[in-house]
């Protein structure tokens, strides 16, 4: 829908994270006209901090959250099927320890203290493997393996850990680059017609009549305009309370609970693609994940965050915690010396009052204040669900836009997924006969990121010449142009970090030599080539 510049855009969204992208995209599929503002980067907050997994959460089943599991684990293969370039199915190995208990606060563990007070809060193996049932059976799984033991002095997956260990469980779930998953519901929004307007903040809103009136601000130049907006969607994350009360001036009793997730990545700590689940003497968990070829994932930390304006950052004592519970399974132990990268996000998990961050619900609440020109607040949410949580707030936006059509995302793949979720090998092998001279290596990274559109990227090029300067890594001149033009990073943090994962292998001069040739491209005449006017604050 095509609306002119005197008249309001359907839906504002503010934020753009992966519920904010979410919603924009699955509006402007239903033919709403829409503007989504972000203030910074998309991914720039908790979009690009996660775990990095499309998973049921195995953990939520001793909280009872059957409903929130179900719904993850049905997403999963739906998911993995929209986007096999960004998500993969993994296999993680759970390691039985007699010693691991539950997390107090779960109504699990309340329930078998009194059925079975001589467990003194351990979790029996019985439990686990029934767990894993439950797990395989809620989601009607259909392309992931079961669940089976593991005997792990015989399989290669027990080589790494101490030899106390000796039996284990493994079971799927999915990797997925979340970034990356935000950027391409970002431009696949576009595509249908969202105005995606990074470095645009929301600076103030107003009711008037049936509209919003909203002064956004372009936080470049200072320049504000006043959009009009038949309904407001503040899908703001950790600020979604603040916005709220400050910017949109709503009064409301329902609240955010800010918990600091913090993660740690260290030198390649084992060898093959599984995964590991880890029970903690504390009742937590925390995962142990082949990352980026060369380099283990490790975390989360869960932490209560008071103040969304502080930024999240991974304290020492976050670090120690993460190592000394890692090194309680893995032969050879891992101290801070091993860290190459810390890093940190803050989920915005909706209150409901739970007495620890690790109990706190990581289900979505929507809420609808119709006082006035409406507005839908998101609260909570997860990664796996955003596109079920798009679904829901459609659904509740349905009494303002009567006549909108019926939910279309499942089964849509996004921008550069339209292959087969077992088509990635020979898409690597196209792309390596296509273009000979990027070798496998890079060809692997180029389709992980970009799918079937990396020939697109590629273009005609016939040799490394062809793709202009490398900035290293096989970061070229040619794949920093479409970051900027098509994918909308506007620095060179965006392109190290959310684009690619890059950041952990250049060197500070090589990602000074980035930023360079980034200004530099915006600066001699690329704005129109590299349409940032579509990007930025301007022309809104």
């Amino acid at each position: 829908m095509t609306t002119s510049p005197d008249e309001p855009v359907d839906l504002l969204v503010i934020g753009g994270g992966i519920n904010g992208c979410g919603i924009a995209r699955d509006a402007a599929g239903r033919g709403l006209s829409v503007l989504l503002a972000e203030k910074a980067d998309l991914a720039s907050a908790t979009s690009s901090a996660s775990t990095k997994l499309f998973h049921g959460g195995l953990r939520y089943l001793e909280f009872f959250e059957f409903r929130l599991v179900r719904e993850a684990l049905k997403e999963r293969e739906t998911l993995l099927r929209a986007m096999p370039h960004i998500s993969w199915p993994m296999r993680f190995v759970l390691p039985l320890h007699p010693e691991m208990r539950f997390d107090t606060q779960t109504p699990t563990s309340r329930l078998l203290s009194v059925l079975m007070p001589w467990a003194k809060g351990r979790r029996p193996d019985w439990l686990i493997r029934l767990g894993l049932f439950i797990y395989d059976s809620l989601g009607g799984r259909k392309l992931l393996p079961a669940a089976r033991s593991v005997d792990l002095t015989e399989d290669p997956v027990g080589k790494p850990l101490k030899s106390q260990f000796r039996k284990a469980y493994e079971y799927s779930d999915c990797w997925v680059d979340d970034a990356r998953l935000v950027v391409l519901n970002a431009k696949d929004a576009q595509r249908r017609g969202v105005k995606v307007r990074t470095g645009c903040e929301v600076v103030g809103a107003e009711r008037g009549g049936d509209v919003w009136q909203v002064s956004v601000k372009n936080v470049d130049t200072g320049q504000r305009q006043v959009v009009r907006a038949r309904a407001v969607v503040n899908a703001a994350g950790p600020w979604v309370a603040e916005t709220l009360k400050q910017t949109l001036g709503i009064e409301t009793s329902e609240k955010v609970r800010l918990v600091r997730g913090s993660h740690i990545v260290t030198r390649k700590l084992f060898d093959h693609d599984h995964c590991y689940f880890l029970q903690g003497a504390d009742g937590r968990i925390v995962f142990a994940i082949p990352y980026q070829n060369d380099f283990t994932l490790i975390g989360t930390t869960d932490q209560d965050h008071g103040d969304p304006s502080q930024p999240a950052v991974c304290t020492e004592e976050e670090e120690d915690y993460l190592c000394r519970f890692v090194s309680g399974y893995f032969d050879t132990q891992v101290t801070r010396d091993d860290i190459v990268w810390t890093y940190s996000g803050v989920r915005p998990l909706y209150d409901d009052g739970a007495s620890s961050a690790t109990a706190a619900t990581r289900d979505y609440v929507l809420s609808l204040d119709r006082s006035g020109a409406p507005l839908l607040s998101v609260f909570g949410g997860k990664i796996t669900t955003y596109r079920k949580l798009a679904e829901s707030a459609m659904e509740r936006l349905k009494a303002v836009f009567p006549d909108m059509p019926d939910n279309w995302t499942a089964g849509v793949a996004l921008p550069g997924g339209d292959f087969a979720v077992d088509g990635v090998a020979a898409l690597i092998e196209k792309l390596v006969g296509q273009y000979p001279f990027l070798g496998e290596r890079r060809a692997i990274r180029l389709i992980r990121q970009y799918g079937t559109d990396a020939f697109g990227l590629l273009g005609g090029a016939a040799s490394d010449a062809d793709l202009g300067e490398d900035f290293g890594a096989g970061l070229t001149e040619v794949e920093l142009r479409w970051l900027m033009s098509e994918e909308y990073a506007r620095s060179a943090e965006d392109v190290i970090w959310r684009r690619t994962k890059l950041g952990l292998v250049l060197s500070e001069q090589q990602v000074a030599r980035i930023e360079e040739w980034m200004r530099d491209a915006r600066m001699t005449g690329g704005q129109n080539e590299l349409r940032a006017g579509d990007r930025s604050g301007d022309n809104l």
